[in-house]
């Protein structure tokens, strides 16, 4: 019997069509749902064959036709142009409407009904550095809103302009390495580079930059092929190695950021005590302050072939909890990958790894693991081949302290296969009337949880929600959660007072705004109630100093 498959989008959307600003990645790359998550999704959310023959949009693959002209004066749309070139200049209404676009599951909605929002008026392509601070001194002049633009991966409507002005592109040339240090072990980059580029040049600087060695850079966010290095500095952002490697804010040795103000370098010595670090107001800065144009980080020597996998299954969430916080706080190294899923992602995981109903699913149940109870736990140690197997050794030996039973690296295989490719999932689903999302937030061991428990009551009100959670960077004080649901949903207006309940619920409970997703636009409103009255003055106070205008990225983090 043939399988019914829907008729997913299998090519590239059409040129400057709506669906081509929101569509994940590489227009050309597809991964559509698998049987098994296809099946999942009709049982739970009581569907079958007839509600995927015809998708519900298709308006969305219609080339970008509206008339909306900039709202700058032509004698400033004409000066960007002498600063910069012509050709390095865009007002048509499609790039305009590109460039004001993140990843935000709203925007992808409002596009495919054609509701524009918040439209910057010129996109501009800098070459280098002195294009930038002739573009920031003329903006500052002018009084014309100026926000950048990275990888375009933001989930926190950070590129929307709601005020208008103009955008920098920063990859379309600002994207080389200036130098490789390996002496200091650092790298000076500029801040477009895009973190797939970034990582390969530097696991092939042997052949590529003549060095001795090989190097990685340690960070691999879920967007690494379409974020930028920069955008990972100024989001604070962290990747899914980050509890060997650290965040983007550990990574971090200098910037060079142009402002209103003037231009601001800082030193890559790694520790002096010269006052506070000036370069620590720029990391998670978002654009706020100046515009990013390079920046050193640190490298690490690439050493795969000692890279170690493991995975462990758990009765339930609170051993498999106590597990990652005894591994954390053991000082004994930390892995680079360390992922705990709770049950109900436990679930959804073992499903689409084809685990459920085996001969492995058996045995866990014969061992006591049960479903929709047991929780998995995955990861790697890298680094050099005899610390490497320590701290696998290690991993194992406090799993199996809290019931852990081992499922060898073949779960881990699994999940690195599709890391990646998972986001390109979201418009299949969302042709149908589903949406899958995100929210993640930082929390200390002591309240993980409350945070998850409470989030995940209001989530599963409505017990058709998917809600899969898990923790995946990890510090002797505490730990991110994760929050993925999937929920039929089509009302923008509705989805977004749902999208922002939570984030009162994570706040409510003891979580932060963001662990490393940074703040945007859309959690603004909830910036000073999380810092607090004194410290959200000091964030102004520094923004009144290097943009007296305020023109850069207006409205981002409520400055």
């Amino acid at each position: 019997m043939k399988i019914f498959l829907p008729p997913w989008i299998q090519t590239p959307p059409p040129e400057k069509s709506y669906r081509s600003i929101f569509k994940w990645g590489n227009p050309a790359a597809f991964k559509h749902p698998s049987p098994r998550l296809f099946r999942m999704l009709k049982q739970n959310f009581g569907l079958d064959n007839a509600d995927f023959r015809e998708r519900q949009f298709t308006g969305e693959t219609r080339v970008v036709g509206m008339d909306l002209a900039p709202q700058l004066s032509e004698d400033f749309m004409n000066a960007v142009e002498q600063a910069v070139g012509k050709d390095q200049v865009e007002r048509d209404v499609y790039s305009r409407l590109r460039y004001s676009t993140g990843q935000t599951t709203e925007e992808s909605m409002d596009l495919r009904q054609h509701r524009v929002r918040g439209l910057t008026d010129l996109v501009v392509h800098p070459r280098h550095r002195n294009d930038v601070q002739a573009l920031v001194t003329l903006c500052h002049a002018h009084g014309v809103p100026l926000s950048v633009y990275g990888g375009g991966s933001s989930v926190t409507l950070g590129h929307r302009m709601d005020k208008g002005g103009i955008t920098l592109v920063m990859g379309t040339h600002m994207n080389r390495i200036h130098s490789l240090n390996e002496t200091d072990l650092c790298v000076t980059v500029e801040a477009g580079m895009m973190g797939a580029e970034y990582e390969k040049i530097l696991n092939e600087a042997p052949s590529r930059m003549g060095a001795v060695r090989a190097y990685t850079g340690g960070h691999f966010p879920q967007s690494f092929e379409y974020s930028s290095v920069g955008g990972w500095v100024l989001t604070l952002g962290s990747g899914q190695a980050s509890s060997h490697y650290g965040d983007a804010a550990d990574l971090l040795l200098a910037v060079e950021m142009v402002t209103p103000r003037g231009t601001i370098r800082t030193s890559s010595i790694a520790a002096t005590a010269t006052g506070p670090r000036i370069q620590d107001f720029f990391k998670g800065s978002e654009g706020a302050f100046g515009v990013l144009v390079s920046v050193t980080m640190k490298i690490f020597r690439f050493m795969p072939q000692n890279r170690q996998s493991f995975s462990f299954i758990f009765h339930d969430w609170s051993c498999a909890v106590t597990a990652a916080r005894e591994i954390s706080q053991a000082d004994g190294g930390m892995p680079a990958v360390l992922r705990i899923s709770d049950e109900e992602e436990t679930d959804v995981a073992l499903k689409l790894y084809g685990v459920e109903s085996g001969p492995l699913d058996h045995w866990m149940r014969w061992m006591g693991f049960k479903p929709m109870a047991r929780c998995l736990m995955l990861g790697t140690a890298e680094g050099e081949r005899i610390h490497a197997r320590e701290v696998a050794a290690m991993v194992r030996r406090i799993a199996r302290q809290q019931g852990g039973m081992s499922l060898t690296a073949y779960p881990v295989r699994k999940w690195e296969h599709s890391r990646y490719m998972d986001p390109y999932m979201r418009e299949d689903l969302l042709d149908f009337g589903i949406i899958i999302d995100t929210l993640e937030t930082g929390v200390p061991w002591s309240r993980l949880h409350e945070v998850h428990r409470n989030v995940r009551a209001f989530i599963k009100q409505n017990p058709e929600i998917i809600c899969m959670s898990h923790a995946s960077h990890f510090y002797p004080q505490g730990t991110n959660l994760y929050f993925i649901f999937i929920s039929r949903m089509m009302n923008t207006e509705a989805y977004r007072t749902f999208h922002r309940t939570i984030i009162r619920r994570i706040l409510d409970a003891g979580g932060t705004l963001s662990h490393h997703h940074g703040v945007g636009r859309m959690m603004a409103p909830f910036m000073e109630e999380q810092l607090g009255k004194e410290s959200m003055d000091l964030l102004k106070a520094v923004k009144r100093h290097l943009d007296p205008k305020g023109i850069m990225g207006p409205g981002i983090m409520g400055l």
